[in-house]
């Protein structure tokens, strides 16, 4: 294998190894979504089996709206394709619009959950034909953060357009300077990931970034994990900086409860692409549903390939 393969090889498996362990958090913190921690100890001990159940009745395996809009997302990349991308860099909006149709889609398949401030979003896209709202102060929650991986994958070694194609697709629903700082945030530290074999860039990377945006401060952790995008991102930031491996950190995340199904999915993506596929727990990554296994591994190559068209076609 040739140098250039095997650094693709290793690239696929981190990126790949984000997805799904972005639906592997998803499906394990599900089952304690909206339970406080004291609830979780008394009834798992320590939670950490995908078996689906939960406020949202779920089968053992399945995903919610974290995975799916996120599939969603990333089917309105790749029929765009690098064209749309470009497009979007130069102003266009079709791309955007095929976003939001997808999103309309997802949301009339009548999935197993959809977050207040998405169903406000998505609608008002429905009444109006507007590609954003006005910033408010109620779009705050996490939302569109917990979308937008196949954003970074679709525009690896283009961080403009990484950055656009995330507002765009966020302000969909979350017109906030928080929701956007922490969309743009979480996102440039899994790209980052994507390309680092260093542990320590976690850590080096979150004190960095916290610098900027104090808000996001999470030493002390405040111990908070709701789905206002702070609380969020605290919680996220903590586990997988005090953590080095995979599981350990996704186990104490989800064990936080609160919004558990996304700080799972997040710390389940950025620790992902710190151990690739190759390194995910076996027995989680079989509780997984079928369908969701390929629609993510087709989507992690779909993804990974339209990057390199768009790094590779000749700017306008």
């Amino acid at each position: 294998m040739s140098d250039t393969d095997g650094r693709f090889a290793r690239l696929y498996d981190k990126a790949l190894g984000a997805y799904l362990g972005l639906a592997i958090g998803d499906a394990l913190g599900a089952t304690v979504e909206f339970m406080r921690p004291r609830e979780i100890q008394a009834q798992y001990g320590v939670h950490r089996d995908i078996v689906g159940g939960g406020w949202l009745r779920l089968a053992r395996g399945q995903v919610t709206d974290d995975t799916t809009m996120s599939l969603a997302l990333g089917d309105a990349l790749l029929l765009g394709g690098e064209g749309a991308l470009r497009g979007l860099a130069a102003g266009d909006t079709a791309l955007t619009e095929g976003i939001a149709q997808a999103y309309v889609r997802w949301w009339r398949g009548k999935p197993v959950d959809c977050g207040h401030t998405c169903r406000r979003g998505i609608l008002r896209y429905v009444n109006e034909g507007t590609l954003a709202g006005p910033p408010n102060e109620g779009d705050g929650g996490n939302g569109a953060l917990m979308r937008n991986l196949p954003a970074a994958l679709a525009t690896l070694g283009d961080d403009a357009l990484f950055e656009q194609v995330s507002l765009a697709q966020a302000r969909i629903t979350h017109h906030h300077p928080l929701s956007d700082a922490a969309t743009l945030g979480l996102g440039q530290l899994l790209r980052a990931l994507l390309h680092s074999e260093d542990p320590a860039l976690p850590a080096r990377w979150a004190a960095t970034w916290v610098l900027a945006q104090p808000a996001f401060r999470f030493t002390p952790y405040p111990g908070r994990a709701t789905a206002y995008v702070v609380d969020t991102v605290q919680t996220v930031l903590h586990h997988l900086t005090q953590h080095p491996f995979f599981e350990e950190a996704l186990v104490a995340t989800v064990n936080q409860g609160d919004d558990a199904d996304t700080t799972g999915a997040l710390v389940g993506m950025l620790a992902g692409a710190r151990c690739g596929a190759s390194g995910l727990p076996p027995r989680w990554l079989q509780r997984l549903q079928p369908v969701t296994v390929q629609a993510i591994t087709d989507q992690t190559s779909g993804l990974l390939a339209l990057s390199q068209r768009v790094a590779e076609a000749p700017h306008a």
